[in-house]
């Protein structure tokens, strides 16, 4: 059942959302790049004590103030309390006394014979606890992306760990000819598919378990493909017609639903999309340009769909497109191209083996069959 490609893409989001995994518990460390499986809530409040915001005097009542000690952040003594008329010395981050009523700054401040005196506004440059997040507040929802400063965010209100929804792929690279590492010989090719797919696949909110490297081998590729614990296997080198692709003849033997067999564009029209089981299997072609194609086709829709989280690789614009470009009589056109203030064009030759025109390009531009020169729609190339 060939497919236009937009009709491709959107067949793996919808599976993706069928096939969501459940959240799963993993370290902050781990978890940049998930989502959230469930709301983010404050175990403690923000701040957790009423805290200096300004490195100064806290001072109680009407100035002048005497200077009673001085107070530095972490300390492990707490102060007693400020009468009115009396000041600590304090530092940005320190615990405020009680009965404190703001922090006159440094720069505000006039000292001398053991006194302090400013003027003051009650309140100021103190961080009141609780006042920016309170304890069991809700303060991110499910779905939400984990960056950087949401693991900050988690750490402070006192969280060691995270449960996040990232779905996990298997990768199997096959082919007699494909050299894992080391310089190509003699009828030989570098392996160029494992080293892409952990990125794109990391690009799309999911994490790589596994990648091996199989010769033209029917039985090892039906162990692969049954006795995986991924949420997705991608399979690279073996979705095509020829005597040593054998992915169609193994979904066949384990019983696979195949919802895309072959997608109407160039490069990387024989992928497959199909599922056995829990698990979801994509066919990538064996061409590094035409697996790059279409795992934007079909891997990245599919894993963001699991995710809950938006395409990375969808432009909302079209952009004009120059150079020349020859449309197909029937299939969708994906060309490297390199975009600038004018619009977009060609970034070089089209090669469905070689990656260097997408290694210096910013987008694949959409050439739909009979094309007539009008602007065109982008994909993002990470």
């Amino acid at each position: 059942m060939g497919r236009t490609w937009a009709e491709a893409r959107a067949v793996a989001r919808r599976l993706g959302g069928e096939r969501a995994p459940g959240p799963r518990e993993v370290p902050l460390e781990r978890a940049l790049g998930a989502v959230l499986g469930a709301d983010l809530r404050a175990l403690v409040g923000l701040p957790a004590f009423d805290a200096a915001a300004m490195d100064g005097y806290a001072v109680a009542g009407a100035g002048p103030w005497r200077l009673v000690g001085a107070h530095l952040a972490g300390a492990s003594a707490v102060h007693p309390g400020l009468r009115p008329g009396e000041a600590v010395e304090i530092a940005t981050g320190a615990r405020v006394p009680k009965g404190a009523e703001a922090v006159l700054p440094y720069e505000h401040a006039v000292t001398g014979a053991g006194g302090v005196e400013g003027h003051i506004d009650a309140g100021r440059h103190v961080r009141w606890e609780g006042e920016e997040t309170a304890p069991g507040e809700t303060v991110l929802a499910r779905g939400a992306e984990v960056t950087p400063a949401v693991l900050g965010l988690a750490a402070s209100l006192g969280h060691e760990s995270l449960p996040v929804v990232r779905p996990r792929v298997d990768v199997v690279v096959t082919g007699d000819e494909v050299a894992p590492s080391g310089l190509p010989g003699e009828g030989t090719v570098r392996d160029a598919i494992g080293p892409m797919l952990p990125g794109i696949v990391g690009w799309a909110g999911a994490e790589v378990g596994r990648v091996r490297h199989l010769g033209d081998d029917r039985r090892m590729l039906r162990e692969c493909v049954t006795g995986a614990e991924a949420d997705v296997v991608a399979v690279c080198g073996s979705s095509s017609q020829g005597p040593a692709d054998h992915f169609r003849a193994v979904l066949g033997e384990i019983g696979a639903e195949t919802v895309v067999d072959g997608v109407a564009c160039r490069p990387g029209h024989p992928q497959v999309l199909a599922s056995a089981g829990p698990t979801v299997l994509v066919g990538l072609p064996g061409h590094p340009g035409a697996a790059l194609v279409a795992a934007l086709t079909l891997l990245v829709p599919l894993l963001t769909g699991m995710a809950g989280r938006p395409d990375p690789a969808r432009v909302a614009e079209r952009v004009p497109l120059a150079g020349d470009v020859r449309p197909h009589h029937r299939d969708t056109r994906l060309v490297a191209v390199c975009v600038g203030a004018d619009g977009a064009r060609p970034a070089g030759r089209d090669r469905p083996g070689s990656l260097r025109e997408p290694a210096r390009a910013d987008a694949y531009a959409v050439v739909p069959p009979g094309w007539d020169g009008s602007e065109v729609e982008l994909v993002r190339l990470f």
